[in-house]
C-alpha cells in the first residue's frame, strides 16, 4: 500500500445508514446551534451586567468562548458528512482541525482549573482575595493557559507532520483524533505515542488534581462553617462548576486514557460524541440555570430590551 507525508483521507462519519444519517444530523444541527446560543449569550450578559464584572464570571464567559469555539471545530465537519455522505478531507485539513481541537479541549482542562483555583481563593481567603484575584492576574491566567495549550498542541501537530501515512484511507471516526490518525501511519509510531501519552496524561491528570486539592482545601473550610445557610452559601457556587468537571474529564478519560493508536470503540465514540458537542453546549446552561446571579442578570436585560421595545 503506496504511503505518502501529505495523504488525503475521508471521515466515516456516525453512520452509513440514510435514516440514521437524517435524524443524527437534525440531532446535533439542533445542539450545535444550542451551544452557539447559549455560549454566546452567557458572555454577552456577563459583559452586559457590572454586578457580574467578578473574576469567576470572568472565567466563566471566557470558558464559554472556548467552547464556542471548540465545538465549531468539529461540528460543521461531522454535519456536512451526515448531510451529504462526503467526508473527505486533505492532509493539511486534517491536521488544523487536530491542532485547533487539541487548543480547545487543554483550554477547556486548564480554565476549568482556574475557576477551582478561583473558588478556592474566595471561600479559603475571602479577607485577601481582591488582592489575590486581580484582574491583572486573572488576564495573566487566561494568557497563561493559551499559551501552554498552543505549545503543547503544536507538540502534537509537528509529531504527526513527521510521520508517513497509507494512501486514500478512511478514518473511521467523525473528526481527525489523534488514535484514529496514528492507526493509518506507515512509519513507527512508538515514540510519538509515547510523547503525546506523556503530555496528554501531564496535561490532563495535573489540572485535575489542582482541581481536587483545591476542592478538597474547599470543603475541609465550608466543614468549619457553624451556620448550615452559610456552608450552603459557600458551596453554591461551586456545584455548577463542579458538574462540569465531572462530565469533561469523565467523557475525556473514557476516550483518551489508553495508547493513541488502539481501535475505537463504539462507546468511545459515544464519549467523544459528548466532550465535543454535548458537554459545551450544557456548560452555558448549566450555570446559567443553576446561578441566581445570572439568572436575574439575565432578566434584567431582557426586561430591559422588551422596555424598551
Amino acid at each position: 500500500m503506496n504511503c505518502s507525508k501529505t495523504p488525503d483521507f475521508a471521515l466515516s462519519g456516525l453512520s452509513s445508514d440514510p435514516e440514521k444519517q437524517q435524524f443524527l444530523f437534525g440531532l446535533f444541527l439542533a445542539l450545535y446551534l444550542l451551544g452557539l446560543l447559549g455560549n454566546l449569550l452567557l458572555p454577552l450578559v456577563i459583559g452586559a451586567d457590572v454586578h457580574l464584572h467578578s473574576p469567576m464570571y470572568f472565567f466563566l464567559s471566557q470558558l464559554s468562548l472556548v467552547d464556542l469555539c471548540f465545538t465549531t471545530t468539529t461540528a460543521p465537519k461531522m454535519l456536512k458528512v451526515l448531510w451529504s455522505s462526503s467526508g473527505s478531507i486533505s492532509f493539511s485539513g486534517c491536521l488544523t482541525q487536530l491542532y485547533f481541537f487539541a487548543v480547545f479541549a487543554d483550554m477547556d482542562s486548564l480554565l476549568l482549573t482556574v475557576m477551582a483555583v478561583d473558588r478556592y481563593a474566595a471561600i479559603c481567603h475571602p479577607l485577601r482575595y481582591p488582592l489575590l484575584m486581580t484582574p491583572c492576574r486573572c488576564g495573566g491566567l487566561v494568557a497563561g493557559s493559551w499559551g501552554v495549550a498552543h505549545s503543547v498542541s503544536l507538540v502534537h501537530i509537528l509529531l504527526l507532520s513527521q510521520l508517513s501515512f497509507h494512501t486514500n484511507q478512511e478514518i473511521p471516526h467523525f473528526f481527525c483524533d489523534f488514535g484514529p490518525l496514528l492507526q493509518l501511519s506507515c512509519s513507527d509510531t512508538h515514540l510519538s505515542e509515547d510523547l503525546m501519552m506523556t503530555l496528554t496524561v501531564v496535561l490532563g491528570i495535573s489540572p485535575l488534581l489542582c482541581i481536587i486539592s483545591s476542592y478538597a482545601r474547599i470543603f475541609h473550610a465550608v466543614a468549619r462553617v457553624p451556620s448550615a445557610q452559610g456552608k450552603r452559601k459557600a458551596l453554591a457556587t461551586c456545584s455548577s462548576h463542579l458538574s462540569m468537571v465531572i462530565l469533561f474529564y469523565s467523557t475525556v478519560f473514557a476516550t483518551y486514557l489508553k495508547p493513541p493508536s488502539t481501535s475505537h470503540s463504539s462507546g468511545e465514540m459515544a464519549a467523544a460524541i459528548l466532550y465535543t458537542l454535548v458537554t459545551p453546549t450544557l456548560n452555558p446552561f448549566i450555570y446559567s440555570l443553576r446561578n441566581t446571579d445570572v439568572r436575574s442578570s439575565l432578566k434584567r436585560i431582557l426586561g430591559m430590551e422588551s422596555s424598551q421595545d
